[in-house]
């Protein structure tokens, strides 16, 4: 069991049963009285995300899950497939437990799918991918005080918006959580 004060973005716990991620956590302290603690969840069966709010000193039951590093192979209208690095085997995702992250993901991509009790329930990207520029919008460099910048696209259809030197054909490292450009490689 932990206490909820110990919450933080990416702790994985168990309430009533079911089994929920903390994507954003506020700790709040009030002149009288408790502390409250505000989490944005999702449960990562369902994956329904909602608010909930801990008064301090209430307790989660903590989980542990068990990470694999596997490679995203290919996709269908409802699945994604991949393949164990350790054992070959094939784990099979629906679609819409990637949901919008699904723009990161390219074939050969290693990454790690995480367990609980042999339930494969979410997903762990790199912090940062190699892609290749497919598109890009035509821009001139003016006389600008700040750097300038245009929107481009990925070889995953993933748009970034990096500065006016990246063309098509560059290769560009992007930042798997905040979708940012990085640097050209």
């Amino acid at each position: 069991m932990i206490d909820v004060n110990d919450l933080r973005k990416g702790v994985n716990f168990t309430l009533d049963g079911e089994l929920f991620k903390v994507l954003d956590y506020q700790h709040n302290k009030t002149g009288r009285g408790n502390a409250t603690i505000r989490t944005t969840l999702r449960n990562l069966r369902t994956g329904a995300t909602f608010q909930k709010t801990f008064i301090s000193g209430d307790r989660v039951q903590d989980v542990r899950l068990e990470s694999r590093e596997v490679e995203y192979l290919y996709t269908d209208d409802q699945f994604l497939t991949f393949m164990d690095l350790e054992t070959y085997e094939q784990p099979i995702i629906r679609r819409d437990t990637f949901g919008d992250d699904l723009k990161y993901l390219r074939e050969g991509l290693q990454l790690k799918l995480l367990k609980y009790e042999e339930e494969i329930i979410d997903y762990e990207l790199p912090n940062s991918i190699v892609y290749e520029v497919t598109d890009s919008e035509i821009a001139v460099a003016g006389d600008t005080a700040t750097g300038a910048t245009k929107k481009i696209t990925l070889e995953t259809g993933l748009q970034v918006t990096v500065p006016l030197f990246v063309t098509v054909g560059d290769k560009i490292k992007v930042n798997t959580e905040t979708g940012e450009y990085i640097t050209r490689v």
